[in-house]
């Protein structure tokens, strides 16, 4: 049995450790949670289920299916150009168990102009705001089947997150068509539960999405701005188009690094590497995990798509966090030279040859020209087009970051093409 902090031995957090083993201040998987949290298949718990889906808005109690005279009267709904559609929006408290939609066009243009927004407690800035697929975790715009911890996407059409959501007094569930055409078809579950009582320790869910199209040399990616607040840093899916000019490089040398609380200049927690981070090693390809994977990884391309989801290694923080990934690749230096010479964005950081040797400074260009420092591996940093989607709790509705980059940033240069 695992033990949690978080467990009282009240009627009242009993009933609500259902629903919330994921993001209560435990840290446990939601498929391992203390069997005397409640959340067997065989005790009975005062709970109020409800479907807000085309046939039920809002899962109204005893009104489903009553178009038609309940013979499938309004299966989907439709958003026009520069249209939005309510999913759900509800009073009181409640949790969000399961997210399923489907949509006819799941094309890459598609996926990144339709906005998902989530709304707590009746705020006006929403506290998720992300392109549709990626938030899903569909990076790139580019679809496959898959299913891990948070999300899935059964045979490539549809998207499905059983990420556990809270709300204490309402909450509002969009998605807006930012395209420059109709979505004519928008199947969809919002399965929740109404709870009788709110917990202090309970979160709100927040995610965030942004995109650099060519990142500079020496400048680490914000996956995660700086956030004030108490909560948990559950994790992040990324995408690279990785820059042409460096050939077929590998991209991945770059370490993820999360600054807790008061880190400053330094992190507290530092990777060793992309790869590294997503639990492979030496290069990267194409595989499903349960907490970690890349969905998308494409030598053709020059495209990579990969998550982790920090639920057996909690990443807790007290009043602030921020994460970052460096833009660093690496290649034989020969190679590298020849980037440099032809006039490619890049610094060099260290060569791994008969020994490790570290020449980067901050504000200077090592010339691999010259071969003092002897040849072998070559890590530089370089410039990438990279986005990237994370997910936290925080202990308030509104997380103050800045709102989604505009479409027009989301959808050029796809690559959906071979």
């Amino acid at each position: 049995m695992l033990a949690s902090p978080f467990f009282q031995t009240s009627s009242r957090n009993c009933i609500l450790l259902i629903c919330c083993s994921l993001f209560a201040m435990s840290g446990c998987d939601q498929a391992a949670a203390p069997v005397n949290s409640g959340d067997t298949l065989y005790e009975y718990h005062d709970l109020s289920p409800r479907w807000s889906s085309p046939e039920n808005r809002n899962g109204a109690e005893g009104q489903g299916g009553k178009e038609n005279n309940s013979g499938k009267g309004h299966p989907y709904d439709t958003i026009a150009a520069g249209q939005s559609l309510d999913l759900l929006q509800v009073k009181g408290t409640g949790v969000v168990n399961r997210i399923w939609i489907t949509i006819n066009d799941r094309s890459p243009e598609m996926l990144r102009s339709l906005v998902l927004r989530m709304y707590w407690d009746e705020t006006d800035r929403p506290a998720v705001e992300v392109p549709f697929g990626d938030f899903f975790g569909v990076g790139l715009g580019r679809t496959t089947a898959f299913q891990n911890a948070l999300f899935a996407n059964a045979e490539g059409r549809s998207f499905v997150s059983f990420v556990r959501i809270p709300f204490k007094k309402a909450a509002r569930i969009v998605v807006s068509n930012e395209s420059n055409r109709s979505l004519r078809n928008i199947f969809f579950d919002v399965d929740y539960a109404m709870l009788p009582a709110w917990d202090d320790n309970f979160l709100y869910f927040h995610a965030y999405w942004h995109r650099d199209t060519a990142t500079v040399p020496g400048v680490d990616f914000d996956m995660l701005p700086p956030v004030a607040g108490k909560g948990r840093f559950l994790g992040a899916n990324l995408g690279v188009n990785a820059n042409p000019a460096y050939r077929k490089s590998w991209f991945g040398e770059g370490e993820v690094k999360i600054y807790l609380d008061n880190d400053k200049e330094y992190p507290t927690l530092n990777g060793t590497g992309t790869e590294d981070y997503i639990g492979t090693a030496w290069g990267q390809g194409k595989f499903i995990n349960t907490y970690s994977g890349c969905t998308v990884a494409s030598d053709s391309l020059l495209q990579w798509s990969f998550y982790r989801f920090h639920i057996p290694d909690p990443v807790f923080f007290k009043t602030a966090c921020r994460a970052s990934i460096q833009q660093i690749g690496g290649d034989a230096t020969d190679s590298v030279a020849a980037y440099q010479r032809e006039g490619a964005p890049l610094k060099p950081v260290t060569t791994d040859g008969t020994t490790f040797r570290k020449f980067y400074e901050k504000g200077k260009t090592f010339n691999l020209a010259d071969t003092t420092n002897g040849k072998g591996w070559t890590n530089f940093y370089r410039s990438d087009d990279v986005s990237a989607v994370v997910y936290f709790y925080l202990d308030k509705p509104v997380s103050g970051l800045p709102p989604i980059q505009p479409v027009q940033i989301r959808t050029t240069r796809l690559r959906d093409k071979k």
